[in-house]
């Protein structure tokens, strides 16, 4: 069987259901759905992960080639518009994902540019980053490695004030999160908030082993990457992410991680894997020594997942979902469940597998 019969299928199957979860919210925004009858918990504005929703629809409208999909892709993204303004390193997630496959579509390449801005302008020159910002409670002055992913394209593209922010922003997090700042160590935490008194101190949720905080940074860097004309530090990146790869388990270990790799009898994170299988088939297109093999294991992932945890249909369910999600284990919150963030990276894996996205552009 080649790869692309399964992930042909596996694309295919997952569309499907887009369609079927589109029916079933209509202008709201699903977040999860119970593993047992495929029901989804929705937002109205799409909280963080809107734009995944509006990614997967985008995705549904080149597959299909129908007008009908194309415009309900459309006014998905536009009710996207009112986080343009909002305190959030998450309007990387949002307005990257939720506009890059928007092809030639002139209302989204313009949300996407005025969200850019609105970034650019948020940009912290003394601690070097977009902050994460106040838009969901909180510190505002806070540094998560899930601001990054999204992020980094999206300022990359707003010209070179925003390419020099896009690196600025990544190199901070990078810091942090690879134990270069003032924690030293292999792995270090994925969130640090800023104390005047005392200044950056690390966070304890999210933990430091969270797996879909690993594979969010090397999703960044790998972005990073792909924008060699755009993004200075180049060389820099290139380190990290080898370092990445060779100290993490991306090229090892399960396919599937646990959410917490320090409970490997807790619930997996097929979203973390997801993730991971997008930025390993992203550096696979970087020249270098270990390209085939982040190709080989890339492959290994989405075929796991299409074939061990995507729902055929069966007791009832819909097919087509992306089972075995965990949004957040140590809440408990939605920890086998299908995540609209993990379809829409399972869909973009096997969507570049079948010839029909180009990753360097998404």
């Amino acid at each position: 069987m080649t790869s692309q019969d399964w992930a042909g299928r596996g694309l295919a199957a997952v569309v499907d259901r887009v369609g079927v979860t589109a029916a079933e919210v209509g202008a709201r925004f699903p977040l999860y759905a119970d593993p047992g009858d495929g029901t989804w918990t929705t937002t109205g504005r799409g909280s963080w992960a809107g734009g995944f929703w509006a990614g997967l629809l985008w995705l549904r409208a080149r597959r299909t080639g129908e007008e009908a999909d194309r415009q309900a892709a459309a006014a998905c993204t536009a009710r996207l518009a009112p986080w343009v303004e909002a305190d959030t390193a998450a309007r990387g997630l949002i307005f990257w994902y939720g506009t890059a496959l928007a092809e030639d579509d002139t209302d989204a390449v313009a949300l996407r540019e005025r969200a850019a801005g609105a970034c650019l302008a948020a940009y912290e020159p003394e601690p070097g980053m977009v902050p994460w910002g106040g838009a969901f409670g909180g510190p505002r002055m806070l540094a998560r490695v899930d601001g990054v992913p999204g992020m980094v394209p999206l300022l990359a593209g707003a010209g070179s004030e925003g390419a020099a922010v896009a690196a600025a922003h990544l190199h901070r997090h990078l810091d942090f999160c690879l134990g270069e700042g003032p924690v030293q160590g292999q792995w270090s935490y994925p969130a640090w908030s800023f104390d005047s008194a005392t200044g950056w101190e690390p966070r304890a949720d999210p933990p430091e082993d969270w797996s879909r905080g690993h594979a969010w940074l090397l999703l960044a860097v790998s972005d990073a990457l792909l924008r060699p004309e755009a993004l200075v530090g180049q060389e820099w990146f290139a380190e990290a992410a080898e370092r990445m790869l060779a100290e993490g388990e991306f090229l090892t270990g399960p396919l599937v991680a646990p959410a917490e790799t320090a409970r490997p009898q807790g619930p997996l994170d097929t979203s973390a894997a997801a993730i991971t299988a997008v930025a390993l088939l992203k550096l696979a297109r970087v020249p270098g020594p270990r390209a085939a093999a982040c190709s080989d294991r890339a492959v290994a992932i989405l075929r796991r997942l299409a074939e061990a945890h995507l729902s055929g249909g069966e007791a009832g369910r819909p097919a087509g979902m992306l089972l075995d999600g965990c949004y957040d284990a140590g809440r408990g919150l939605a920890v086998r469940h299908e995540l609209v963030w993990g379809d829409f990276f399972l869909a973009l894996g096997l969507a570049e597998l079948a010839g029909a996205v180009d990753l360097t552009r998404v």
